[in-house]
């Protein structure tokens, strides 16, 4: 192992100098600050010493492959640079301590920059590893890449999925053909969603609750499976509505209840379900239609929350539209997870040709999917949650 001690202004001037001399797989032991020159103890200025280090074999070889030049990386590596500059500055330019006890302030100012240059090298090292995943990735590897980004995958599992398999090709000991690398996706896609799959809607429940943000269609998709229930299963159905908010909404579940000849219970409270189960007291089946608010505000999910408990065993589908921006369903899934919600539909399937949300949301809080629905007929539009099926949705448009 080669080690080497710098004495430097500031961390930064020590990371470039490292770059040059060592190489980039250099690894920083440790820094501190100390003083040096002046006469007889006085006019001591402050410096960074930084140790640093690398193997014997690794030293001084070139970089293979070279650096993939990226404008938004190089923009970010130089901002933090800069951050760490000026907190390495901070540092050295504050009052020294007593030399009899060192005050508190100065031990957090130094944990400070510990944490700041260990945050660094961790990012360095995220930026190395990234840029030498893009200088190996081959022609079709890229457009998986873009496609996915295209899809609004998340990165972190666009990274995880390209690495998995760039390591099955370098087992291979080739390159992938296209065929081979969507292929590969597929599989490992459906290796990651398979423990979510075959969720639907328990049979062991009578009441079913449907949540979600305003336009998803939670009303058409009740009817739908209702209507599934009714016609093809003889179940006898209930409807209860507490969406009292839009006036045309218990209008338009009124007119699927009279179609299907479904009893319907409106509710204005939590009060008024007691008396809705009674009514509905014959009923196998009961569907709970709530009203859709801003579910970005943890208030209103909580005011839902409150509608949403019964002695009657039952569970609650979060409903979402695939039209929504992903970050808003993310944000909307966050706030009902936190009161136990795990299963989700989502819907308008026809409306978008953008998929990875539904990636991201299942993966991420591990929610498990029901349905998928697409369309306005009633009951037809609509389909229990297959893998295949939905990563065929995923990689269609660019699969070969």
């Amino acid at each position: 192992m080669r080690v080497k001690r710098y004495v430097v202004n500031a961390l930064p001037e020590a990371v470039t100098l490292i770059r040059s001399e060592l190489g980039k797989d250099a690894v920083i032991l440790n820094t501190k600050e100390i003083k040096v020159g002046g006469f007889m103890g006085m006019f001591r200025k402050k410096k960074m010493e930084v140790i640093a280090a690398i193997e014997s074999n690794q030293a001084n070889i070139p970089a293979q492959p070279q650096r993939v030049s990226n404008p938004q990386v190089d923009a970010a590596v130089e901002q933090i640079l800069q951050t760490a500059q000026r907190t390495a500055t901070a540092v050295m330019e504050a009052p020294a301590a007593p030399p009899v006890e060192k005050p508190k302030h100065s031990s957090e100012r130094e944990q400070f920059i510990i944490d700041e240059i260990r945050d660094l090298r961790e990012y360095m090292v995220k930026l190395s590893k990234q840029q030498t995943q893009a200088a190996a990735m081959s022609e079709h590897l890229i457009r998986l890449n873009e496609h996915l980004i295209e899809q609004e995958m998340e990165t972190k599992w666009i990274d995880r999925l390209l690495q998995a398999i760039m390591d099955k090709q370098t087992e291979a000991g080739s390159e992938f053909s296209k065929e081979h690398v969507w292929e590969h996706a597929a599989s490992q896609l459906e290796e990651w969603l398979q423990p979510y799959s075959g969720s639907g809607i328990s049979n062991q429940v009578r009441v079913v609750h449907f949540v979600g943000p305003t336009g998803v269609g939670k009303t058409t998709t009740i009817a739908k499976l209702a209507a599934e229930q009714t016609i093809k299963h003889g179940k006898k159905v209930g409807f209860i509505t507490s969406d009292t908010y839009r006036i045309a909404a218990v209008d338009q579940l009124r007119t699927y209840a009279n179609i299907l000849n479904v009893p319907l219970e409106v509710v204005f409270s939590q009060m008024d379900l007691p008396r809705a189960f009674k009514q509905l007291d014959e009923r196998e089946l009961i569907y709970m239609d709530t009203a859709g608010r801003n579910f970005r505000s943890e208030l209103h999910v909580s005011e839902v929350n409150s509608l949403l408990q019964t002695s009657e065993p039952s569970e609650t589908v979060l409903v979402l539209s695939m039209t929504g921006k992903t970050r808003d369903m993310a944000a909307v899934a966050d706030h009902f997870c936190k009161y136990g919600v795990q299963k989700v539909l989502f819907t308008k399937l026809d409306e978008t040709s953008v998929y990875g949300a539904i990636f991201n949301l299942i993966m991420n809080y591990e929610l498990l999917p029901t349905y998928m629905a697409s369309g306005q007929t009633v009951p037809d539009d609509i389909e229990k949650f297959q893998v295949e099926s939905y990563i065929r949705q995923l990689l269609r448009s660019n699969a070969p």
